[in-house]
């Protein structure tokens, strides 16, 4: 399968559509920004679905709409399969890949088509938990609070703060890693007596330890929330005691929260 391409959902239900914006291997613009409707063709029957489809030849399959019979016939495609990424239970996105020659669409590509919309399909999940969770972070700080000490408002944020370190390491989106640790770093700060970042340099994997310490992890815990061995996750917490001049881990977790590192 020698051509890939694909695109955003738009909408939902029957005014959803897929506009094709990332292709591979093709050969003429017919695809390009091509508006895919739901129900019609086949990715817009697989937005329906929401289940992966193929077609062994485009030009006379059965079961599918032939509204792009010209632009895919253009390009000059054969063989096409089409799999939904769904998150929620929605089509978020549409992924294609397609041969030029007329072939059987075996469980092999059946398999690597759905694998890759799986993957999609988990990375817009965490995405969308972190835009949930920095918009909740935005409008805390636009908020007028009235004691952000309160006992259950404090924990709330701590957790969300773990959290949100704990999504961060498993981005693979660089960008998107560092939005997200600012957010981190941010929400640390509604709570600090003394903002003096400067004074300590603790790195990411060190603030995430101390972060879930912060919530009564043991090490052990604590480690399987990082995703490390509890060594490793005992060698960041010894690490960042060091940096702190700190004998306990009560006492690290304090002068963190004093320091702006933790909320």
């Amino acid at each position: 399968m020698s051509v890939a391409f694909g695109g955003e959902v738009r909408d939902s239900g029957p005014c959803a559509s897929v506009t094709l914006t990332d292709l591979i291997g093709t050969r003429t613009g017919h695809l390009r920004n091509l508006r895919v409707l739901a129900g019609t063709g086949l990715g817009g029957r697989v937005m329906v679905d929401s289940r992966p489809a193929g077609v062994e030849d485009y030009g006379v399959a059965r079961g599918i709409t032939h509204d792009y019979d010209l632009p895919v016939l253009a390009e000059g495609l054969c063989t096409v399969v089409a799999a939904p990424v769904v998150v929620a239970g929605r089509p978020r996105a549409v992924v294609y890949v397609a041969s030029r020659e007329r072939g059987s669409i075996g469980d092999r590509v059946r398999s690597a088509v759905t694998g890759a919309a799986g993957r999609m399909a988990a990375e817009l999940t965490i995405r969308d938990e972190v835009d949930r969770r920095l918009a909740m972070l935005e409008a805390a700080a636009t908020t007028q609070r009235p004691d952000i000490h309160d006992v259950a408002d404090l924990e709330e944020v701590r957790a969300v703060h773990s959290d949100l370190r704990l999504i961060a390491q498993d981005l693979e989106d660089e960008q998107l890693r560092a939005r997200v640790q600012a957010a981190s770093s941010r929400l640390a700060a509604l709570g600090s007596t003394w903002r003096d970042l400067t004074a300590v340099r603790l790195s990411a994997r060190e603030i995430d330890v101390l972060a879930q310490v912060a919530l009564g992890c043991s090490n052990t815990e604590a480690a399987r929330r990082m995703s490390v061995r509890p060594e490793t996750a005992k060698g960041y917490l010894r690490s960042a005691m060091r940096k702190l001049d700190a004998h306990t881990r009560h006492e690290a977790v304090v002068r963190s929260r004093a320091l702006g590192l933790l909320p």
